[in-house]
């Protein structure tokens, strides 16, 4: 069954197609949206090697493909500078269409890079990883990291269509397959109570990869972000809640030289990020333990190793997106399915709150530590 969730921007709309063999579709479905227009694929490396091998059914892309390396560290000015000049060099024009073709990291740069080139040309992402299919592709974000921290260049350029193929997910590795689990999390805890509540009853399941329950969890995550980047595109107010767990997550990937999963950094982010709104008295007590169990059986971190920095970290959010002045500001809950919004959507939070929720995560007595 192949579900379609329609998501508006200020130009229009595209559609989020969610089903099982929607990849062997994919040549088909960009051509019927691109036309005439010459196209090429931007793709992971490690991902269009289990495509061309069959991993993911009997049809396959047989257009040009401009290759990329796997990881965070592909998302940089370097490479967006490579690729742009490599289309330049096949002569590719205004009339040209792109397509991005793996996990976040792909999906960021094929999108920085469609919205650049030749002042913008359009683009389908086809996300390959649980993260990008419930998160990353979906709102027309795109960006790059630089030195100072991640997403910092880059720019809004809505896509013209999205294709999640929920099959591709059989060949992902167990950690980032639960890595991207955490997204699902977040939704539930910004904007649907009875949504995290299902996760807590289906967590076996979702870790059992039960084709039917992970099917329901992308429509499910595609369906909150699209309500929510629908009604404010460019981030203004309401999308800032997007961000719960991100301002603690970006500082963790940081410090660890992005050893840390983005997924295992939001599970940690939003269990700071709980700890600081009951510190404030923004959310009732037990939200962060609450959240703390399912991520526990979801398998995700919810705790670091001794070497966490809480100082260190709380540095690096200060050159945070969302920052006003300096001031750290933080899109914090009020409860299951509810954000602090009364004010604005983003809170500024005092740094010595945010050090001592950091130093409840960090496990004295050793455990999980990406050498942060």
């Amino acid at each position: 069954m192949i579900h379609t969730v329609t998501v508006s921007h200020a130009l229009g709309s595209y559609q989020v197609s969610v089903g099982p063999g929607l990849l062997e579709r994919m040549p088909t479905i960009a051509a019927g949206l691109f036309s005439s227009r010459r196209t090429a694929m931007i793709a992971d490396d490690t991902v269009f090697a289990l495509y061309t091998a069959g991993r993911f059914g009997t049809v396959s892309w047989n257009g040009e493909t401009l290759l990329v390396p796997p990881g965070e560290s592909s998302k940089s000015r370097d490479l967006w500078a490579r690729l742009t000049d490599e289309l330049l060099e096949r002569r590719f024009g205004r009339d040209s269409g792109l397509i991005g073709f793996g996990g976040g990291v792909v999906g960021d740069l094929a999108g920085f890079v469609a919205a650049t080139y030749m002042r913008g040309v359009p683009y389908v992402l086809v996300p390959t990883t649980l993260l990008a299919m419930l998160d990353a592709s979906v709102g027309g974000k795109t960006a790059v990291n630089a030195p100072q921290g991640k997403n910092l260049i880059g720019a809004f350029h809505p896509p013209a269509a999205v294709i999640a193929d929920p099959l591709t997910l059989a060949t992902l590795p167990e950690r980032e397959y639960r890595s991207g689990l955490a997204e699902a999390v977040k939704h539930g805890l910004i904007a649907d109570a009875d949504y995290f509540v299902w996760l807590e009853i289906e967590a076996a399941a979702i870790l059992r990869r039960d084709p039917a329950t992970v099917a329901r969890l992308v429509h499910r995550s595609v369906q909150i972000k699209a309500e929510i980047v629908s009604a404010d595109e460019r981030e203004s107010g309401r999308r800032a809640v997007l961000n719960a767990g991100h301002t603690v997550a970006h500082a963790l990937e940081q410090l660890s030289g992005y050893r840390l999963p983005h997924g295992e950094a939001v599970a940690l982010g939003l269990l700071a990020e709980c700890d600081v709104a009951e510190r404030l008295g923004m959310a009732l007590p037990g939200l962060r333990a609450r959240v703390a169990t399912l991520l526990e059986h979801l398998g995700l971190p919810v705790r670091l190793g001794p070497s966490l920095n809480p100082q260190a970290a709380v540095a690096h959010m200060a050159s945070d997106k969302k920052n006003r002045g300096a001031s750290i500001h933080c899109a914090l809950p009020a409860g299951l399915g509810r954000m602090n919004g009364e004010n604005g959507w983003t809170i500024a939070v005092p740094p010595e709150q945010v050090a001592a929720a950091l130093v409840k995560l960090r496990d004295q007595d050793g455990g999980f530590d990406p050498a942060i």
